[in-house]
């Protein structure tokens, strides 16, 4: 049985959102996809602009956890080289006891330049240093005592005293399209993230024949390797709120794509501005590209997407700029009465969940 997340990435489009409330919302949110049914709510990492507000997962699994009853809670992504991994893990430990052991521990290596630099971290070195704490969280989670030497990294003989209550470790996500890291992932016996951005089906074919490639490259299948598709899709009736998500849905990645490549904008500091480019997909190309329309249509893509892509879980995202919070929460429920329910039902046995331990 596919599973299915909501992922809150918490922007600010403009001042007239304030912080508080884009936290409210994603709080409101959380609350509202545990009621639904949903499987897992994911929260997002970034910093220092308006691109998304939340500064730690960690903290939100943490304070969602006595809100909700029976959702699991996730980072996508603890951004790994911006902590010191002692500490994360500390932290993770924390937030998976606080869950009663709810805890979906994604962790990446970061995009944004504009982070790296003003934590004092360069971007070049980011591969580098994902591979060492990864190295080390596995060591320092499942081990009661242990001791690393590397380039970036030196532990003497340490413990790390608030460990979490899934053992070994909570469940380990990767989210990367690297595919080293995807190798690495299915070779140690961890989860993948993974994203087709505003892509269609086409992308989302070539993506699983990368990930089969790779597979294939360690001697191994998918078969015991769970992936997420981290995906931007909406029913309605209403021809208008549709074209409004999609419209966020573009907005998210112009502000993303300018933090990327280096090219962000800012009248004051702080808002990123929307600049448009010639290379902006249309609202069209997008309502052609993703799962958006009526609930039917939806319903239709969204399985044609999953037998494409076979992923094990599919996180929908919810929080796009400044969309209407009373509208999304509507959304939510939509998807958990009426949505998830067809699409398993027309899907039946063709996708079993893959559980598998969190280390190999």
């Amino acid at each position: 049985m596919v599973e299915f997340g909501i992922f809150v990435l918490m922007a600010q489009r403009g001042y007239h959102q304030r912080p508080d409330q884009i936290l409210h919302n994603a709080v409101e949110q959380t609350v509202h996809a545990d009621q639904a049914g949903f499987d897992t709510a994911w929260y997002a990492e970034h910093h220092f602009s308006n691109y998304c507000l939340c500064p730690s997962p960690l903290m939100m699994v943490a304070h969602c956890a006595p809100l909700t009853r029976r959702i699991r809670l996730g980072s996508a992504v603890c951004v790994l080289p911006l902590y010191h991994p002692a500490r994360l893990m500390a932290e993770a430990g924390f937030a998976d006891v606080v869950s009663n052991g709810r805890l979906e521990f994604g962790i990446g290596a970061g995009y944004q330049d504009f982070e790296f630099e003003r934590f004092g971290v360069k971007l070049s070195d980011a591969s580098e240093i994902f591979s060492e704490f990864l190295d080390v969280i596995q060591l320092g989670m499942r081990d009661k005592i242990f001791s690393y030497d590397g380039k970036h990294l030196r532990f003497p003989p340490t413990a790390i005293a608030m460990r979490s209550q899934q053992q070994p470790i909570p469940p380990l996500w990767l989210a990367t399209g690297n595919p080293k890291v995807q190798a690495r992932a299915i070779r140690e016996g961890h989860n993948l993230f993974v994203t087709a951005l505003l892509n269609g089906p086409d992308k989302l074919k070539a993506m699983r024949e990368g990930l089969l490639a790779v597979a294939a490259a360690e001697g191994r299948t998918l078969d015991n390797t769970k992936v997420a598709l981290l995906r931007n899709a909406f029913a309605s009736d209403r021809e208008s709120e549709v074209n409004d998500f999609v419209a966020s849905a573009i907005y998210q990645r112009r502000i993303s794509e300018s933090l990327r490549d280096r090219r962000a904008q800012s009248d004051d500091g702080y808002m990123i501005r929307e600049d448009v480019r010639p290379t902006d997909p249309t609202v069209e190309e997008l309502r052609a590209n993703l799962p958006v329309g009526n609930v039917e249509q939806v319903i239709e893509r969204m399985v044609n997407e999953i037998r494409i892509l076979k992923p094990s879980h599919v996180a929908l995202q919810t929080q796009l700029g400044d969309f209407d919070q009373a509208t999304m929460l509507r959304q939510i429920e939509l998807w958990g009465t009426r949505i998830i329910p067809a699409i398993r039902k027309e899907l039946g046995a063709e996708m079993p969940a893959t559980k598998i331990p969190a280390m190999a």
